[in-house]
């Protein structure tokens, strides 16, 4: 788990610096027909089947318009604000998660939960800074990425069980595409042959997305799910790290104390809803 959370963080460290140099639209279709290449490969060496009925069934559907909402604006942030902030904003996926599962599934939460699930969505608002001089509105991209992937993750949960790893990685990239070509007509920014050092950052990043997301389903499917998860949190580390070393960003006191607070918030809704299944059983 701690490195997928590595290798998603690099992921979009390339992103963020091919965005520097080119159109994000054009980010978008690059990397996601990188990564649907190597999952459609992945998925023809194994003998695994891509076109099935289950790819059209309405969870897929609706996980389809999910990931198409958290990839493009996911990348949009990345591309227009700190690495930093956002991903420390994308820390709250798990919390809104659990509230999300708590209303759309009926699953029961606690007042302990919703304690806690209104902590770590206070620590989003300080982490955006609303009303301060720093705040930027373009903040506000990452918190819509947030609830696309957020959305997706639920989505997931109900999405056919016969579809296998790669193919949900294929159609996820291949959603990045048709996310990158939607957003072209909006941009209408001229598309570019890549130079040598995008064409590196592409590639650097669809091997650490494909080996992350590797990393990270075999983390979930062979390890227990209450001890490998906390883990994800590293991902702030990491992302935080690479902000600072790489793109000179800053941390200012109350972006150190939202990224506290929802990473405790987070932790505390896994542990408590271990607890809870313990004492059921």
């Amino acid at each position: 788990m701690v490195v997928a959370m590595g290798l998603f963080a690099l992921e979009d460290t390339f992103i963020k610096g091919a965005a520097a140099v080119l159109p994000a639209s054009e980010v978008l279709l690059i990397f996601g027909l990188g990564g649907a290449v190597a999952f459609a490969v992945l998925a023809l060496i194994r003998g695994e089947s891509l076109f099935t009925r289950d790819v059209v069934s309405p969870p897929m559907l609706i996980r389809f318009v999910f990931e198409f909402t958290g990839r493009l604006f996911y990348v949009l942030a990345l591309a227009l604000t700190p690495l930093s902030s956002a991903t420390a904003i994308l820390q709250a996926t798990p919390i809104v998660v659990v509230m999300g599962a708590a209303l759309v599934f009926g699953e029961t939460v606690g007042w302990r939960r919703w304690t806690a699930i209104a902590i770590g969505l206070l620590g989003v608002m300080i982490v955006l800074q609303p009303g301060a001089e720093a705040f930027s509105p373009l903040s506000i991209l990452a918190v819509v990425g947030m609830i696309g992937f957020a959305g997706r993750d639920l989505a997931s949960r109900a999405a056919p069980a016969a579809l296998s790893t790669n193919a949900l990685g294929f159609y996820g990239f291949l959603t990045i595409c048709v996310a990158g070509l939607a957003y072209s007509v909006w941009e209408g920014a001229p598309w570019a042959v890549p130079d040598s050092a995008a064409s590196a950052a592409f590639a650097a990043a669809v091997g650490c997305g494909v080996l992350a997301y590797s990393a990270l389903m075999k983390a979930m499917r062979t390890g227990e799910v209450a001890s490998v998860t906390p883990f994800r949190y590293t991902r702030l580390l990491f992302g935080v790290g690479l902000g600072v070393l790489v793109f000179g960003e800053d941390m200012d006191s109350m972006m150190i104390v939202g990224c506290l607070l929802i990473v405790v918030a987070g932790l505390f809704i896994l542990w408590r809803g271990q607890k809870v299944k313990q004492d059921a059983a």
